[in-house]
C-alpha cells in the first residue's frame, strides 16, 4: 500500500509519536507508555499559578528575572526558581545580555497551548 506525502509525514514525526502528534486525527493506537509519561509530567508544569504567570508574561516578548517578578507581582527569587522548572520542561529559553538574563518562550507551540488554554476556559 502506498502512501501519501502526508501520510508518510505523520508516521516519520520528529518527537517519534507518530500519529499522536496530530491534532485533529484520530489516532490509531495509543502510545507508548514512556510518551505519555512524558506528556503528564508536561501538563504538571501548568499546575502551578506563578509559572502559568510566568509563561503568561512572556507571550510576545522578552524579559528579565526583575521585569517578570515586577510584572507578575513576585519576588526574583520566587521567578528564578520557576523559571528553572519552566527551563528543564524546554517551555522558556534564555540569552544573556550582559549581565541580565533574558527569557523567553522557547517556540510557538508553548504560545499556542497557553492561548488554546485561555480559550478553552473562557468559553
Amino acid at each position: 500500500m502506498s502512501t501519501t506525502g502526508t501520510e508518510a509525514a505523520k508516521h516519520d514525526a520528529p518527537c517519534g509519536c507518530a500519529d499522536a502528534c496530530h491534532a485533529g486525527d484520530m489516532p490509531q493506537e495509543m502510545p507508548d507508555e514512556e510518551l505519555l509519561y512524558d506528556l503528564a509530567d508536561l501538563f504538571k508544569v501548568f499546575a502551578d499559578t506563578t509559572r502559568i504567570k510566568i509563561l503568561y508574561a512572556l507571550m510576545g516578548k522578552e524579559l528579565s528575572v526583575g521585569d517578570i517578578a515586577e510584572l507578575i507581582g513576585a519576588t526574583q527569587s520566587a521567578v528564578s526558581h520557576q523559571l528553572r522548572t519552566l527551563k528543564q520542561a524546554h517551555l522558556v529559553k534564555f540569552q544573556r545580555d550582559g549581565k541580565n538574563v533574558i527569557y523567553s518562550l522557547s517556540d510557538d507551540h508553548v504560545y499556542t497551548m497557553i492561548a488554546q488554554g485561555m480559550t478553552h476556559i473562557c468559553e
